[in-house]
């Protein structure tokens, strides 16, 4: 047996879940991204996307991939360094800085890539990062790969934070890094605290709106924007596959930290870019976002809607505050046993198990799209709430 095979055949844990019949992950999807979807060549709710505003097939984002792609090619065989930049990744670029009010844009070929290519460039050794602990995995991983040293604050305690800027050196370079609106628990991070200690200890504040850009702030201008605090926070990063419709990433700020991060950021400078459909959707997609609120608007409403109902019929939701609602399940194989079965009742939803959360905290994620109607919500929930009674998982006492 090679020595690889050794290291890797004993994780046998998706095996053990897959024989008992639970096995949540990769489920194929057999057509579009909208809010009924094909599985095994059934109709199924789906409550699981990340496309919040429901633009994913939206014609005039279909449309503008397929002569994006007719025009330039299926890539750019190339990084943006190099070979790589069309004259619509500069529009692009241009119109989302503008968009985030920021004086620059740098984009990335995804989220996890802005990450992994901003935190490590800009901070080096004797530096301190400084994490809420809900952060994003890209963001770990971003950190683990700088010379800096890592400090971790518990979830949105303020406390917290304080007492790590305090161990830090007075004039350390400290980079404070938060989700704009966190991935699994759905609730924001208090920037104008955050903003405030910055201040006082003289840090940088980043804050990824991957999951804010589309929804929250003005027209959808992200976290910042939400608490008019966009000059204060000094770098915004982000994503292209959730309310932009499409793939890749970018990180605003002003521009000499732009300049120095084209010249400097390694996950940039040797990726390849994206492509030309994905570059041209995601600029329909920011055409329909500034021009036409009212997908915005139409995703609260829904939002709104599916957390009273929820609420009303005891489920724990935790701190949610956005279209993104954990519903706990706090058990591990209940957690995988309920998302299966949900599927063979028609409800797609996601099952979030340690490491994406503590093991005591495992969830199922229930994501609101604008495009969801009332009656599609209230059959979800309905199944949902049933599947809890027959499995005998615990509502909210």
């Amino acid at each position: 047996m090679s020595r690889l095979r050794e290291r890797t055949n004993q994780y046998t844990e998706p095996q053990r879940v897959k024989a008992l019949g639970y096995y949540p992950f990769f489920r194929k999807i057999e057509s579009e991204q909208g809010t009924i979807v094909k599985v095994n060549g059934k109709d199924v709710l789906m409550f699981g996307s990340n496309s919040y505003l429901g633009l994913t097939n939206h014609p005039k984002v279909v449309e503008a991939g397929r002569a994006a792609m007719s025009k330039y090619g299926a890539g750019c065989a190339g990084s943006r360094f190099l070979n790589g930049t069309l004259d619509i990744h500069e529009e692009l670029e241009d119109r989302l800085a503008k968009f985030l009010g920021k004086e620059a844009v740098l984009m990335y070929s995804t989220g996890f890539q802005v990450n992994l290519g901003v935190i490590p460039c800009i901070t080096t050794r004797n530096d301190f990062i400084i994490m809420d602990e809900f952060v994003h995995a890209s963001i770990i991983e971003g950190a683990r790969l700088s010379l800096a040293n890592k400090l971790k604050f518990r979830h949105n305690d303020m406390e917290s934070l304080e007492k790590k800027l305090q161990r830090c050196p007075k004039d350390a370079f400290k980079l404070i890094v938060v989700d704009g609106i966190f991935s699994m628990e759905g609730d924001l991070a208090r920037l104008p605290e955050i903003v405030a200690l910055a201040d006082k200890y003289e840090a940088v504040v980043m804050s990824d709106c991957a999951h804010a850009v589309g929804v929250i702030g003005d027209h959808g201008a992200g976290t910042p924007s939400h608490f008019g605090l966009t000059d204060k926070v000094d770098l915004i990063g982000g994503t292209f596959s959730k309310s932009l419709a499409s793939l890749g990433g970018f990180i605003a700020s002003d521009s000499d930290t732009i300049n120095f991060l084209k010249h400097h950021s390694r996950s940039m400078i040797f990726s390849a870019s994206i492509t030309p459909p994905s570059c041209a959707a995601a600029l329909a997609a920011l055409d329909i976002i500034e021009s036409d609120d009212s997908h915005r608007l139409k995703l609260w409403e829904n939002t709104h809607y599916a957390q009273k109902s929820l609420s009303d019929l005891g489920f724990d939701t935790g701190a949610s505050e956005s279209p993104i609602i954990p519903i706990y399940v706090r058990d591990y194989m209940k957690t995988f046993q309920l998302t299966t079965s949900l599927l063979e009742k028609g409800v797609f939803v996601n099952p979030i198990i340690s490491p994406a959360v503590a093991p005591e905290d495992t969830l199922i994620r229930f994501s609101l799209m604008a495009t969801h109607s009332k009656e599609q919500i209230d059959e979800a929930i309905h199944k949902i709430y049933a599947e809890y009674k027959r499995l005998e998982i615990p509502l909210k006492s």
